[in-house]
């Protein structure tokens, strides 16, 4: 996901036809890939849904995240699916309804509601700073962009200062999913640098997270410190080079990418 170019990006696995799996199941098959996500499709319980959808960590299950939501609609349209309303499908999670739309092979989901925002207090900012090994003026603004995994959102003075973090992963306490943005120059093809950090997930870096992009669009943008459409950048210190577009279109902020398919197959589960 978020690629045009395979192994590049952030991979997602999804298991086709997965109603007869238990919980238990489906997550020693999360625990056993390793990726920052699993998915199964399922049928969907609610009748405007194309299809549902269980994502699972290494370590829990999530009721919403944005790569896989985008990489098993590809493999759901891929497998045959046909979407019930043209372009836009909508897909059933645990948080709700989520729409996602199509052109070509990039796909982008609107971003589901905030669950929780407002500032980050001074103890919970200190905590986190502590484990970034940042000093209070790298930050120009922290706050929660919850939609579901838990993030704490930190906007940094720059892009290069937050390619250079190396955080200290046994520092992190109970705000274990914090996500860091800084923009890159005017003017540059790239607006912003983001990383997100998630050390008790067992990756330490998520490669490119579209919940976190998209928290990010919707305080980023309303505030006015980031334009209506503007691509991100997420991955560059692991290699990955993933790219993030984001725009809001009326009420509504999507969040897309360039997928690609890598291995197709069958699994005994």
């Amino acid at each position: 996901m978020f690629t045009d170019e395979l192994m590049l990006g952030n991979p997602v696995a999804v298991v086709h036809d997965a109603d007869g799996l238990s919980t238990e199941r489906m997550a020693a098959f999360a625990r056993w890939t390793n990726l920052s996500e699993t998915t199964f499709l399922l049928p969907p319980t609610d009748a405007s849904a194309d299809y549902r959808l269980r994502i699972f960590t290494p370590v829990r299950e999530l009721p919403f995240a944005g790569h896989p939501t985008l990489g098993t609609a590809r493999a759901w349209l891929e497998a045959g699916g046909i979407p019930a309303r043209g372009a836009e499908l909508v897909q059933e999670c645990a948080a709700g309804l989520v729409r996602v739309r199509r052109d070509g092979l990039r796909l982008a989901f609107a971003a589901p509601p905030v669950l929780r925002d407002g500032p980050v207090d001074d103890a919970e900012l200190e905590e986190v700073l502590r484990a970034l090994r940042l000093a209070a003026g790298d930050v120009l603004a922290a706050r929660w962009a919850d939609n579901g995994p838990g993030w704490v959102a930190l906007l940094l003075s720059d892009a290069d200062t937050v390619l250079r973090l190396e955080p200290d992963r046994s520092a992190f306490g109970a705000l274990d999913k914090v996500g860091v943005v800084g923009a890159y120059p005017a003017g540059s093809d790239i607006a912003f640098e983001v990383r997100a950090f998630v050390p008790r997930v067992g990756l330490g870096e998520d490669p490119v997270t579209g919940s976190l992009n998209a928290s990010i669009a919707q305080w980023l943008i309303p505030a006015g410190l980031a334009p209506e459409r503007y691509t991100a950048a997420q991955g560059t210190r692991l290699g990955r080079r993933g790219r993030i577009h984001v725009e809001r279109l009326g009420t509504d902020i999507w969040v897309g990418g360039d997928t690609v398919l890598g291995v197709s197959g069958t699994v005994a589960l």
